[in-house]
């Protein structure tokens, strides 16, 4: 299967982190109610729940949003929180919890997706109300400094040997674009799905960890996770799985290299159930703002993300697209019954 046609699927930023604190974002448990009407000015109050640990690409997407709102002067006081379990379904369903309340979005991708499905969630995103899609992002395929596997053919070479022996890192629980990566290039490869040794990690932090300390034979995650460690010579990309080359990052596209793969993670936003569509129109107008601003474009330049920008009507066509593509995918490779 070729999975461009099916599926158009960063490191922990402390300093980042630190700056949103000083500007009213924070990582703590979020609180507070909804209930007031739009207004003119910047919107104020909003809460964005990261449903993934500190340091995770979710929770840096969240925070540089939330931190090119504020600097645009399109909002005040945003408060990004984590709610962290389960590939993203604990805090979907914290969302879904919140069934009614206007002050408060969360930020999700493809992780989300897959772990409905794999977690047997009981709330879904069919219950969630689709804000924007914000970025798309190339997987690299990466080794630890020394690893004996300087090429893509000596690590798939060593993989077919023995996939057990070959483990594999990622970011990502069971369904999550760290995940589907490995599988996916293992069946493009000739390894069985189900042969795959995947170690999972809690967030880019903890990979990078496993990566660098050689826990692991490779790994599969963000551009972003990886990019400065790459440059500083500590791991190895062997390629990326993008349809064309990243820029900024010496490495080879997948297909340069004779594998018929392609893969792209992406996020977006989501509201709870009930949002009013008062509402709903003013984080689509916000997000939408934020996106044509002068912050917003150096984020995407800065971190090596591709702009994905829709709203509304379109990306929940895309998100009702995706649930069914990957349900498809995950049944392929012998994860789902």
């Amino acid at each position: 299967m070729r999975f461009s046609t099916q599926l158009k699927v960063t490191s922990a930023i402390l300093a980042a982190g630190l700056a949103l604190s000083a500007c009213g974002v924070s990582a703590e448990e979020g609180g507070g109610s909804g209930g007031t009407a739009p207004a003119a000015g910047p919107v104020e109050g909003l809460r964005i729940l990261v449903p993934n640990s500190p340091g995770s690409g979710y929770d840096t997407t969240a925070r540089l949003a939330a931190k090119a709102m504020q600097d645009a002067g399109l909002a005040k006081t945003i408060e990004v929180f984590n709610s962290a379990g389960a590939g993203g379904t604990v805090g979907l369903q914290r969302l879904v919890n919140e069934q009614g309340k206007d002050d408060i979005l969360m930020q999700m991708g493809l992780g989300v997706v897959g772990a409905v499905y794999t977690n047997k969630s009981k709330a879904t995103l069919n219950e969630t109300v689709p804000i924007a899609r914000l970025i798309e992002e190339s997987e690299a395929i990466v080794v630890p400094a020394g690893s004996p596997y300087q090429t893509l053919d000596q690590l798939v070479a060593a993989w077919k040997a023995n996939p057990g022996k070959v483990p594999v890192g990622g970011a990502s629980n069971a369904g999550g674009p760290d995940h589907l990566t490995p599988m996916l290039l293992a069946k493009a490869v000739g390894v069985t799905p189900k042969d795959v040794n995947y170690v999972a990690y809690d967030g880019g932090g903890e990979l990078l960890t496993g990566i660098l300390g050689k826990k692991v034979a490779f790994a599969a995650t963000g551009i972003g996770e990886v990019a400065e460690q790459a440059k500083s010579g500590d791991v190895k990309i062997l390629a990326v799985t993008s349809a064309k080359k990243v820029e900024g990052v010496d490495a080879p596209t997948l297909k340069e290299l004779g594998i018929d793969m392609e893969f792209t993670n992406w996020r977006g936003i989501v509201g709870p159930p009930g949002l009013s569509p008062e509402k709903t129109k003013q984080y689509i107008d916000l997000l939408t703002k934020m996106h044509a601003s002068e912050q917003w474009k150096k984020t995407l330049a800065d971190q090596g993300w591709t702009d994905a920008f829709q709203t509304g009507d379109e990306f929940k066509s895309f998100l009702t697209a995706q649930n069914e593509k990957v349900a498809g995918v995950l049944k392929d490779l012998g994860l789902t019954s």
